[in-house]
């Protein structure tokens, strides 16, 4: 269905072509071949991007405030082929070169595998999950990208990388019933912060906010990488997402966790995943979800 046009209601997306600054930009990392379930999670980048033009860009404050005029955003396009070794280099490599020129980049998965080389190219020294789930598998697959980053086990030896100190990764909402104790022990004996659904709703969304931010922004030139796996909310908002559970996060949380954290300097990168938008409901709600958490990610920037 076409959309309205009206010049006083200027709609979001759109953006410029990355050309060699910008305060923040999007980048199409459509990760898939090594899912653990089947998924077409690589035609969730243009999905998102289809569906922000539904949205608008203004903050209502007040007061009222476009992120069109306060942010520069543009579109570096995709990696064309994000899995495998080639790939994982290919995008490690572009996301260093974006991270440079930008202060936040944004990438648009594709299955959880993305999390790993995003994370190495913006150079993170921490990390914070939103997640149901630890991905502390062993192996190549999305339920690895946390394992990967502490030990660092790069697919191409050609890549300089640097892994991430697990006392400086705080995963936020992993759930019940969606884990198992083998690898809660692999989390604890590593020394990563959890802060499991239930503590989230105990203590409220701005204290651990603060407490992540704290933990993943600590050390020296800390730089924090933001992993949003929209499967940690509740499967009546999140259908697309392929391991996602009745009783996860509301919509409203996650939005107002990605904004929230987004709003600290520290953040450098953030990735959306396990949005699978050939799998969605017929009204693209998970897709529409992933597309306002890019939005929200923007609307953190802007009032840095």
């Amino acid at each position: 269905m076409a959309l309205s046009h009206d010049p006083l209601w200027p709609r979001a997306g759109s953006w410029p072509a990355f050309d060699d600054a910008a305060d923040a930009v999007l980048l199409g990392v459509p990760t898939w071949r090594t899912s653990l379930s089947p998924t077409g999670a690589h035609a969730t980048p243009a999905a998102i991007r289809e569906a922000l033009p539904r949205y608008g860009a203004t903050l209502m404050g007040p007061p009222a405030v476009d992120l069109d005029e306060v942010l520069r955003i543009a579109d570096a396009g995709d990696i064309v082929e994000p899995d495998g070794d080639e790939g994982e280099a290919a995008t490690i490599a572009r996301v260093r070169e974006l991270s440079d020129a930008a202060r936040l980049v944004i990438a648009l998965g594709g299955d959880n595998s993305l999390t790993y080389p995003v994370a190495l190219g913006s150079r993170a020294t921490g990390l914070i999950t939103i997640d149901a789930h630890f991905d502390l598998r062993d192996g190549v697959s999305n339920g690895t990208p946390v394992r990967r980053l502490v030990e660092d086990t790069p697919t191409s030896a050609s890549v300089d990388t640097a892994g991430i100190d697990p006392a400086r990764i705080v995963q936020i909402g992993i759930a019940d019933f969606a884990n198992s104790a083998a690898y809660a022990r692999r989390a604890a004996d590593w020394g990563i912060r959890v802060i499991t659904l239930d503590e989230v709703r105990r203590r409220g969304l701005d204290d651990v906010v603060a407490e992540a931010l704290e933990v993943a922004g600590a050390g020296r030139d800390p730089r924090v990488h933001l992993d949003i796996d929209v499967d940690a909310c509740d499967r009546s908002v999140a259908p697309g997402c392929p391991a996602s559970v009745p009783g996860g996060f509301a919509a409203w949380e996650l939005r107002a966790l990605s904004r929230a954290i987004a709003s600290d300097a520290r953040v450098v990168s953030a990735d959306l995943a396990e949005v699978d938008a050939t799998a969605d409901a017929e009204d693209a709600r998970t897709v529409r979800l992933a597309a306002l958490c890019v939005l929200e990610l923007l609307a953190g920037l802007a009032v840095r």
